[in-house]
C-alpha cells in the first residue's frame, strides 16, 4: 500500500520554494481601483427604502380596518 512516504498521498511540486507557482500570480501586481458605484454600492440606503415602502403598504391595511382610506 502506497502512503505518503513514496509520495502516493501527495502531489510534488515543480516549483523551487519561495517561488510563486504561474497559476497562482503575485499580489504584489498593479491593478485598477474600480470607481465608486454610487448609490449602488450602499445597501443601507435600498434597506431603508424597502422598509419604509413596507411600512406604508401595512399602513394602508391597518387603515382600512379601521375604517380610513
Amino acid at each position: 500500500m502506497a502512503g505518503w512516504r513514496e509520495g502516493g498521498g501527495m502531489a510534488m511540486s515543480l516549483n523551487p520554494p519561495g517561488e510563486t507557482p504561474p497559476a497562482e500570480g503575485s499580489i504584489g501586481e498593479v491593478h485598477q481601483q474600480p470607481a465608486d458605484g454610487g448609490i449602488w454600492e450602499h445597501p443601507r440606503f435600498w434597506a431603508g427604502l424597502i422598509l419604509l415602502g413596507s411600512i406604508f403598504f401595512a399602513a394602508y391595511f391597518i387603515g382600512r380596518i379601521f375604517g380610513y382610506g
